[in-house]
């Protein structure tokens, strides 16, 4: 009689792992512990397991599946980045399988790695916090299409989609300027991120341009989320020089530092000014409106999608970086009249 064929999930079942992290042995991946790895290929020699290969590349080659992987989904930003991508997968006829990781670069491998057990054509990710270019590259080295969007993986040779955070920082921070204020302060974000680094980078340099300090003191990081933002004003209050402004980081930690600063009765927009990043939806109905550096997070995310599908379709591509320029939307939270001012930085 005929032996059932061994498969994945018998694999796993075996060894006491997920589906996933089998697949992370098969690829090579320098996620999985030596311990497990080496419990996994005992298994696999031991049912006698076959990895087709051949197979799984025929399965990615007439794939219709476009894979989106999201590092914070509770974040509106990243919310609407993936209504711009999931606009032009949809359109042209593609299915996809999306799933957020909570900015676990683990969670990260395993879900990419389920994604490829099922064939996916391409893959746009937001990395997760703490990627590294060595996690990607099994992914990279298969030839299947990757597109990074909002964050970049230094070393990484892919096409990525990102905005021009040093220019929106340093709009923000001389229109503070040109409202007077001399003592201005970075608010959240983790400060091991590319897109910090380059905002921070924005925020100091137009403080520089002015003469202003731009001590170490007046950038304050924290999760960058509303509770983040919340935190980062209870230190800054503390500080015995305090600044009468800030940048924030996104507009989540902006809307945070205005819940901060009303718990002080300090009321944003009249005795403090206050800039976001991003220009999420929330941001225009906020009380006060949110003056806040827009990226367009669904343009963005449509550019993202329609990278990936061109190289899809083109088999054999080069490595583009598209940076999306960004403009300063003046509303009511740094106390100025509601205008939109475009960037010339």
């Amino acid at each position: 009689m005929k032996q059932p064929k061994v498969t994945v999930v018998d694999v796993a079942r075996a060894a006491g792992v997920s589906k996933s992290t089998v697949s992370l042995v098969l690829q090579g991946s320098s996620l999985v512990n030596e311990t497990t790895r080496a419990r996994v290929g005992a298994v696999i020699r031991e049912l006698g397991y076959v990895y087709n290969r051949g197979a799984a590349n025929l399965r990615q080659s007439k794939s219709k599946i476009v894979g989106i992987v999201v590092n914070d989904l509770t974040n509106s930003f990243f919310a609407e980045l993936a209504v711009g991508m999931d606009m032009v997968v949809q359109s042209a006829g593609y299915i996809q399988f999306m799933a957020n990781t909570s900015e676990n670069a683990d969670r990260q491998g395993e879900v990419i790695a389920s994604m490829r057990e099922h064939g996916m054509a391409g893959l746009i990710l937001s990395p997760a916090r703490g990627t590294t270019a060595a996690d990607l590259k099994p992914l990279v080295d298969s030839g299947i299409p990757v597109v990074l969007v909002a964050r970049n993986v230094p070393g990484l040779k892919v096409s990525s989609v990102v905005s021009d955070g040093h220019a929106g920082a340093m709009s923000a921070v001389r229109h503070l300027i040109e409202l007077g204020h001399r003592r201005i302060a970075f608010l959240g974000g983790f400060n091991d991120t590319a897109v910090f680094d380059e905002r921070m980078r924005g925020f100091r340099d137009a403080l520089v341009e002015a003469g202003l300090d731009a001590s170490d003191e007046l950038v304050i990081s924290s999760a960058p989320s509303r509770a983040g933002g919340v935190a980062a004003v209870e230190r800054m209050l503390a500080m015995r020089d305090r600044p009468t402004a800030a940048l924030c980081f996104n507009d989540a930690v902006a809307f945070g530092a205005c819940d901060g600063l009303r718990s002080a009765r300090i009321e944003p927009g009249v005795d403090f000014g206050v800039i976001g990043f991003d220009d999420v939806i929330e941001a225009k109905t906020a009380v006060p409106a949110l003056t806040t550096v827009s990226v367009d997070p669904q343009g963005m995310g449509r550019r993202a999608a329609q990278l990936l599908l061109k190289q899809i379709n083109a088999g054999d591509f080069d490595a583009e970086a598209m940076v999306a320029a960004v403009r300063l939307v003046v509303r009511e939270s740094c106390g100025a009249p509601q205008r939109v001012k475009e960037l010339t930085a």
